[in-house]
């Protein structure tokens, strides 16, 4: 073949092979917890929300829990919200696996489940007993898979030891058994909550675990991935990259996907401080008896995926501190419960350990506000933010914000070029003000943008004494 005809080929095979750059957002939701959407900002700032603390949610006060009740999970099942946990009767053995429930996500109940006899009566609340291997870190999940091989609706991971996983299944959430005798997976060091789940958006099952930098136990603990299509075989475990940030211990790493929002995983993960106490040895045992435990801190820290093997860790700062009670200050406390669950519009709730290894256990609840990880803020003074190109599906957009009366957000819709779309100019722009997590944007025309679908956007928010939480475009 003639070389100028091959050349030519081969010139154009490359012209339409290169990548797309535009991003394909459909109708989901886009949340700023990192800066995927995010071209160009200008006197404006990614803010992280603390969660406010609000009550007691959960007491360990039953005979078969006790101070080192740890490793809780809530789930949404429909309208029920499920919580499990570990119980220690024991002390820091004979774990049993814990069930309560709640259709508010505020107001718990430990039900009767008369599954296993404690001290010889069945009016419990526990649904694995006495199984330290399977209760230790028992981390369940719903498996939303559609084409699910292993048929059960729950299923879950709990470590054989420290240096494997075993599988367990159930069809009611409350009935468990092992799927096999093998686990299935052995590359990490497993004394944790290890995460794992159906993820829609990679169209596989994923699971976060417990390994170290070093080998064996030296170095920082810290997370790996891997991932399965059918919940048996497994990938190698890849540690996860959390780019140009400082290595710090992660005690449990809290990643799954956000509800609102599944393509992006959220990770509220405990941070652990062994060599940073606030008391003495000697004063901490006032509160903590086992010697194993006391004199070190921890907080919670946010940071967030979406997908593969990079974490994104914007914010270094606490997400959840330990407040003003001196014992959330001591001990291996401030484990935040795996899962986010909402029971009204405007709140979601979140979870936490407290007075881990004290007489006084318990679970404290939190709330933050919907898609309320992250805004882009500006000041007084005002602000821009301008999103990379994409294209979307739907007919109207919405957003989740708060300015103030003196304050406002314009939107703009803009082509590939940045060049201001006739009708959707921010000259044409209503302007927003209020508080609220689902306002339709309008321009002077009104709120149609179905005309634009398909093409390549972006989008313009001006902003003045404004947070910005998420955007999507729908029908």
């Amino acid at each position: 073949m003639n070389k100028i005809l091959v050349l030519l080929i081969f010139t154009v095979v490359s012209v339409f092979a290169q990548p797309d750059s535009r991003i394909d957002i459909g109708s989901r939701r886009e949340l700023f917890v990192d800066s995927f959407m995010i071209e160009k900002m200008v006197n404006c700032q990614l803010r992280l929300h603390n969660p406010i603390m609000r009550d007691t949610a959960l007491k360990f006060d039953m005979p078969w829990e006790g101070k080192f009740s740890a490793y809780s999970t809530v789930l949404k099942d429909d309208s029920l919200f499920r919580l499990y946990y570990r119980g220690a009767s024991g002390g820091r053995k004979n774990y049993t696996t814990c069930y309560a429930v709640s259709k508010d996500g505020i107001n718990w109940i430990k039900p009767d489940l008369g599954i296993h006899a404690y001290n010889g009566s069945y009016n419990n609340n526990i649904v694995i007993l006495n199984d330290t291997i399977a209760s230790h870190n028992f981390s369940p999940f719903i498996d939303t898979n559609p084409n699910k091989k292993i048929g059960y609706k729950f299923k879950a991971v709990a470590g054989e030891g420290e240096e494997y996983l075993n599988a367990y299944v159930s069809d009611d959430g409350l009935h468990w058994k092992k799927l096999r005798e093998e686990p299935i997976y052995k590359q990490g060091l497993f004394d944790s909550q290890n995460m794992i789940f159906w993820s829609e958006a990679e169209n596989c099952y994923v699971m976060y675990f417990r390994t170290w930098t070093g080998f064996h136990y030296t170095g920082f603990r810290t997370i790996s991935r891997a991932t399965s299509d059918d919940f048996i075989n497994w990938s190698d475990s890849v540690r996860m990259d959390f780019g140009n940030t400082p290595m710090e211990h992660l005690y449990t790493n809290g990643t799954m996907p956000y509800f609102r929002a599944p393509h992006i995983y959220i990770a509220m993960a405990k941070r652990f401080l062994p060599d940073k106490p606030l008391l003495r040895s000697d004063l901490v045992k006032k509160y903590v008896k086992d010697s194993a435990y006391g004199a070190t801190s921890s907080d919670a820290v946010f940071f967030s995926t979406r997908g593969g093997y990079r974490y994104n860790r914007t914010f270094m700062e606490s997400f959840i501190l330990p407040g003003d009670d001196i014992r959330d200050w001591i001990s291996r406390d401030n484990t935040p419960t795996a899962g986010i669950v909402c029971s009204n519009p405007r709140e979601m709730y979140i979870y936490r350990h407290s007075h881990y290894a004290q007489e006084t256990a318990h679970l404290t609840r939190y709330s933050l506000r919907i898609d309320g990880f992250v805004s882009v803020k500006s000041g007084y003074a005002g602000g821009e933010l301008v999103t990379k190109p994409f294209i979307f599906d739907g007919s109207k957009l919405e957003i989740n914000f708060v300015a103030s009366p003196a304050g406002g957000i314009i939107i703009e819709i803009q082509d590939m070029d940045g060049k201001p779309i006739t009708g959707y100019s921010d000259k044409e722009s209503k302007e927003n003000i209020g508080d609220e997590i689902c306002r339709i944007v309008e321009w002077n025309n009104g709120y149609d943008v179905s005309k634009l679908k398909g093409k390549t956007v972006k989008l313009r928010f001006i902003l003045k004494d404004a947070d910005i939480y998420s955007f999507r475009f729908f029908d």
